[in-house]
């Protein structure tokens, strides 16, 4: 099952990827968004590139984008597309390599589809529920799963923001985490999903839906979780898109350090 809906994902996610690569190796505008975050003309044409493929592909599909005005109609449609068209803007307008295209689909509040693309390493990671998490490098598809490391860990964090709970956290466990370094955006699940680290605590309410919608089933079907502190399920198609609470990324509950 989510088969035709995975591949058309994919394909529009490398398609709008190599739009945003287009304007990584020339120019683009950048604008400050009401919340103090920056969009620029790379995020627009990968978002139209997206809405317009996913609307001719699935037109009674509900669509929820970073980049979209929420008319709330959604709320009402078992079948929502949740998408960032360019997630990790910042490190795009520095020209580093820790941005992607996030495209999930959730059924009944639930993700079943989801694809993180990272343009600048032509690396594609998907997975769909029941079917396990998979990463495209080099033309090569392998299956991922995450490590099965308890001490010894590695634990990511933002590239951008290092908050105080996170600080304390990670030196509280100094025994476990001997490893710390930054990651761009939804790049960090896929890392973990790819048992190339173990843990990541965000626990601050600034990101969304659409941040974590692709990212949490690719961790999920790699053998991972991705929850809220609280250790309880993260439900998508909410009124409310705010993450409020933060979310935590672990390769074994016994990472659970909270």
């Amino acid at each position: 099952m989510w088969e035709n809906e995975l591949e058309v994902a994919k394909n529009i996610a490398v398609k709008a990827g190599k739009k945003i690569m287009e304007y990584y190796h020339g120019s683009f505008e950048v604008d400050i968004k009401s919340d103090d975050s920056p969009v620029t003309s790379a995020d627009r044409a990968s978002n139209e590139i997206i809405i317009s493929e996913l609307k001719r592909k699935y037109p009674y599909y509900a669509i929820l984008s970073e980049e979209n005005d929420d008319d709330f109609s959604r709320l009402d449609n078992d079948f929502v597309w949740i998408i960032d068209p360019l997630d990790g803007t910042q490190d795009f307008v520095d020209h580093g390599n820790g941005f992607a295209v996030n495209i999930a689909l959730a059924y009944k509040h639930k993700v079943v589809v989801g694809v993180v693309y990272v343009p600048v390493n032509d690396e594609l990671y998907y997975a769909s529920k029941g079917n396990g998490s998979f990463c495209v490098r080099h033309n090569i598809t392998n299956r991922i799963n995450v490590s099965n490391k308890t001490s010894d860990l590695t634990c990511l964090t933002s590239l951008h923001f290092f908050g105080k709970e996170e600080k304390e956290l990670i030196n509280k466990h100094a025994d476990r985490i001997t490893n710390c370094r930054g990651a761009g955006a939804s790049i960090k699940a896929c890392l973990i999903a790819e048992g190339k680290a173990e843990i990541c605590y965000r626990l601050y309410p600034n990101t969304k839906e659409w941040d974590t919608a692709a990212p949490q089933i690719l961790v999920e079907e790699a053998g991972g979780y991705f929850l809220k502190p609280d250790s309880t399920p993260i439900r998508y198609n909410r009124r409310d898109v705010n993450n409020r609470e933060g979310f935590i990324i672990l390769n074994s509950k016994d990472n659970l350090l909270l």
